[in-house]
């Protein structure tokens, strides 16, 4: 799976996902201070799930109906170490049971997931 950190996922756990064989392209090295915007257009076009701690991705792909990325996965918790937020996502990723790409995927430290599916995207 083809994932966009965004620029609030701590190095460390990028780097954990990378070496897991996790394809993870990150803001802070390629775009730092890009909009959130300029980010969902980004993994839009290069069908990438979005990985980040801020809800506005699903603000502005469900109400301001942006163009969809391929998913987002928002961590709704505070991590307590600097991989653990990769540990998480590694986790989530691995279960054979949870798929991110089309959903809209809110995960709790526990790692209990819910999801809603993406809007289809407008035709650009």
């Amino acid at each position: 799976m083809k994932i966009l950190a965004d620029e609030n996922i701590p190095a460390p756990s990028v780097h954990f996902l990378r070496e897991r064989g996790h394809d993870v392209r990150f803001v802070a090295e390629d775009s730092p201070g890009e909009s959130d915007a300029a980010n969902l257009r980004a993994a839009h076009e290069e069908g990438r799930v979005i990985l980040t701690f801020d809800r506005d991705f699903g603000e502005l792909v469900f109400r301001h109906r942006m163009p969809a990325p391929a998913g987002v996965i928002y961590l709704r918790f505070d991590p307590d170490y600097s991989i653990h937020a990769g540990e998480v996502v590694d986790a989530l990723l691995r279960d054979a049971g949870v798929t991110c790409a089309g959903f809209f995927t809110v995960v709790d430290r526990d790692f209990t997931a819910r999801q809603r599916p993406l809007p289809e995207s407008p035709r650009v």
